[in-house]
């Protein structure tokens, strides 16, 4: 009988088509594979994309519109990828995203408390939670519990006066008579956002007290964290009590993480210098406590030779070691940085104890990854990015195969030893100081130029003389014999400071720029994190977005005019490109919000100084050039009342109208009117008057995220 051999089913395996190109497919397979072990260090990254793009987009529709999206992005790429490396690698990385959105969604609403609706004054009673104070600014800074008030918020933080407070104790009852405000929103684009904050923290209004604070009952029995606060504050004024001025202010911040002590002058030549990042307890610090605690540990215990011959002294030493991580972090205050560096801590003691290699990226990555699911509101703080940066550089730079192989240890004379360790403490400086640079000044609109070659000497001087004589003035002080290290410690910090002020003083030490697009950032930071993580050749695609979010961010020009939320201060860039200011009695604080934003640090003259100004009691006019135009600006500086028609032709006469009041409907500028109504639904503006005139307001930046005012009804016509 014949057979149909040809109709006989087929045993081979059956290859799915894709809807992508097959040598297109093999390429991205072939370089995942190349990057196989590099894969797991997105996880971490797909999950801060997520919680960023919360923050970075308006509202509720575009945030379901990202998860929407990176989900069907997802499902796509297994689509397009199925079974292969790649298009499992972009799922996950998809849905990592997706989750990162959600999940940030979900702690934003979690953590929501009733907030203050307006400025009030208040008497209450209230259990103080949490007590800082700030001897740099006489102030003594509570964070207080109401108590039988239901029309105030649950957390509310108050500044008292130092002379009116000094009894006060965490834990305490208090009487006191305060006026409270909402928590202020950013003042202007670009600043910092309180508001963003306190809505995580849960503080739903602050304030300042009037008059002496009174305690109805001394401190009650304190749970393990306000304990820890306590004695966080002791330690604290012990050591700013046994050095004074900026010098026990740093000994301070270096034992608890408290800088509240540090002078301004001292804490501004600092962050001039590139020196800011000693203060904030984090990688640095933890690896030199932990590290001394490892070595004395093992020394001490190798005396004994029954020891050494029954047991692995070294995990012994590194229990030791990771005690006193933990310790010290929950001492410091349980910081972001603090946390990050000791959750590597211990991943790097339990490397130690398995005999694996301890410092990796993917250790750098755990670390991050944690951090995110416990504290996602964490991600858009400098905080996290300045830690997270810094150890990614210098990692990502001491794991390239060609720096590994310049700094490896060989046999070779003292000289060539010290010669390579001094390139290696250099090259991890550049390396760390180019990783920060787009991250300070997107933050704070400055950055040191000089950090590098200060930090040469300012890290070993912290790790390995101001720290260890430190932690001997303080072991000492049980004795009270500490009173030799105290003055040992002082002559360093001293001396810390003094290479502080003298790379501040340098010529062209900072480099100033204006509020940056935050697209202009995620751009550098997404190119950067692509040079860092992969290891092929591919890796120098990164270049592309990094350069043109840097020369995106170079060609952002300058605002000609920035006004606060509250309509109270303007500052107007006038023709020789200085700043001058509308309200000559403005605060410090004004007017160094003002003047970073807009990438200056010159001083600022007043506007009615000012040749292209003319002011009387009242108001302010003035001519702006800019754009091959001029533009006219009137703005109000007082309270008094302003008769009708001179008011109405001079709207009339102007382009743009500033005023802290609610202007009449007859006051028509021939642009923009930003009085109080339109400043309560738009926040601070920054006003760029070039060819193609543009408004940045805080509202855009903010969005309707849930710490956002809430825009004023439109008034009836």
């Amino acid at each position: 009988m014949a057979t149909n051999e040809w109709r006989a089913p087929s045993i081979g395996f059956w290859r799915r088509q894709t809807p992508l190109p097959d040598h297109m497919s093999e390429r991205l397979e072939a370089l995942f594979e190349a990057e196989r072990d590099q894969l797991p260090l997105w996880l971490p990254v797909a999950l801060g994309l997520g919680v960023g793009a919360w923050f970075a987009l308006p509202g509720e529709r575009s945030w379901w519109a990202f998860v929407a999206g990176a989900g069907a992005l997802a499902f796509a790429a297994l689509a397009a990828g199925w079974g292969t490396r790649w298009g499992r690698a972009l799922a996950i990385f998809c849905f990592a995203a997706a989750s990162g959105c959600g999940l940030i969604w979900w702690k934003a609403e979690q953590v929501a408390a009733p907030r203050l609706e307006r400025a009030r004054m208040a008497e209450f009673t209230g259990r103080v939670e949490s007590l800082q104070r700030l001897p740099a600014k006489e102030t003594v800074r509570l964070v207080v519990r109401p108590l039988g008030t239901p029309d105030l918020p649950p957390r509310i933080r108050i500044n008292v006066d130092e002379d009116k407070g000094g009894a006060v104790a965490a834990g305490a009852t208090i009487s006191l008579r305060a006026w409270l405000m909402p928590p202020p929103p950013m003042a202007v684009p670009g600043a910092y956002d309180f508001s963003r904050a306190a809505w995580f923290q849960g503080i739903g209004g602050t304030g300042r007290a009037l008059g002496e604070v009174k305690v109805i009952a001394p401190a009650q029995e304190l749970g393990w964290s306000a304990r820890i606060a306590a004695a966080r504050q002791r330690l604290a004024d012990h050591a700013r009590s046994r050095l004074q001025g900026g010098a026990g202010g740093i000994a301070a911040a270096l034992a608890t993480g408290d800088q509240a002590g540090i002078p301004e002058e001292d804490a501004e030549a600092l962050r001039r210098s590139g020196l800011a990042h000693l203060l904030s307890v984090s990688g640095l610090h933890l690896t030199a406590v932990v590290g001394a605690v490892m070595l004395l540990t093992l020394k001490l215990l190798a005396l004994s030779p029954a020891l050494a011959l029954r047991f692995r002294l070294v995990l012994v030493a590194a229990a030791a070691g990771a005690l006193a991580g933990v310790a010290y972090t929950l001492l410091t205050g349980a910081e972001v940085p603090t946390v990050r560096a000791c959750i590597a801590s211990l991943l790097i003691l339990l490397g130690i104890a398995l005999g694996r290699e301890a410092l990796t990226l993917r250790l750098v990555a755990t670390g991050a990854l944690i951090v995110l699911l416990l504290w996602p509101e964490s991600l858009p703080g400098p905080s996290f990015q300045l830690s997270f940066a810094a150890i990614v550089a210098i990692v990502a730079l001491h794991e390239h195969p060609r720096i590994k192989t310049l700094l490896a240890r060989r046999d070779e004379g003292l000289p060539r030893k010290i010669g390579r360790g001094l390139l290696a403490l250099v090259l991890t400086g550049l390396a760390v100081e180019l990783a920060l640079m787009p991250i300070a000044l997107f933050h704070f609109h400055r950055s040191g130029l000089y950090g590098a070659a200060a930090n040469i000497v300012a890290i070993p001087l912290t790790t390995f003389v101001i720290m260890p004589l430190e932690a001997l003035a303080l072991l000492f002080d049980i004795g009270g014999i500490g009173a030799p290290f105290w003055w040992a410690a002082g002559a360093a910090l001293k001396f810390l400071l003094g290479l502080a002020h003298a790379t501040a003083a340098a010529p062209g030490a900072v480099a100033m720029l204006p509020d940056m697009p935050p697209a202009a950032f995620g751009l550098m930071v997404g190119g950067g994190l692509w040079i860092a993580l992969w290891r092929t050749r591919w890796r120098r695609w990164g270049l592309v977005p990094l350069a043109a979010g840097a020369l995106w961010a170079l060609a952002t020009p300058p605002p000609d005019l920035i006004v606060t939320g509250d309509g109270r201060h303007l500052a107007l860039r006038t023709p020789s490109g200085e700043l001058a200011i509308l309200r000559g009695r403005a605060g410090d604080y004004v007017r160094s919000m003002l003047s970073e934003t807009s990438g200056s640090e010159a001083e600022m003259p007043d506007l009615e100084a000012m040749p292209n100004a003319r002011c009387n009691r009242d108001t302010c006019m003035a001519d702006i050039a800019s754009g091959g135009r001029s533009w006219r600006l009137l703005a109000t500086r007082s309270r008094h009342m302003i008769d009708f028609e001179p008011l109405k032709r001079a709207c009339a006469a102007a382009d743009i109208v500033v005023s802290d009041r609610r202007l009449p409907r007859t006051c028509v500028p021939r642009w923009l009117k930003a009085d109080r109504f339109f400043l309560a639904r738009s926040g601070g503006l920054s006003i760029s008057l070039g060819e193609r005139p543009r408004v940045v307001t805080v509202r855009e930046r903010v969005g309707d995220h849930p710490w956002a005012e809430r825009p004023v009804k439109a008034r009836k016509n």
